[in-house]
């Protein structure tokens, strides 16, 4: 039996999202780690913020965190579908003690 530990992922998506459209997004990228067991997920929006460098052309962006608890060999099936989404600019993952 693997243990579960905590991570935190910081999303940058496009700016392009209105409140409605970004809560729609989070949910439904909260569901999908659902499949993976994957539990104690919390959602924290960061808002929209301008960046300090363009991105994509991109001048803005809506910062979002995640925190959650998974079986580490799932973590990179997580970051492998975010690559995937083209509303995500950029994210970053941080092992939790």
């Amino acid at each position: 039996m693997e243990i579960l530990k905590k991570y935190e992922i910081m999303i940058l998506l496009t700016e392009e999202f209105n409140d409605n459209e970004l809560k729609s997004w989070v949910f439904n990228y909260a569901k999908s780690l659902r499949k993976f067991n994957v539990c104690d997920i919390s959602v924290i929006s960061r808002g929209k913020h301008k960046l300090s460098y363009s991105i994509l052309d991109k001048s803005r962006g809506s910062y979002i965190q995640l925190n959650f608890s998974s079986i580490p060999k799932y973590v990179q099936i997580f970051l492998d579908h975010l690559k995937a989404d083209s509303k995500v600019l950029r994210s970053v993952l941080i092992k939790k003690n």
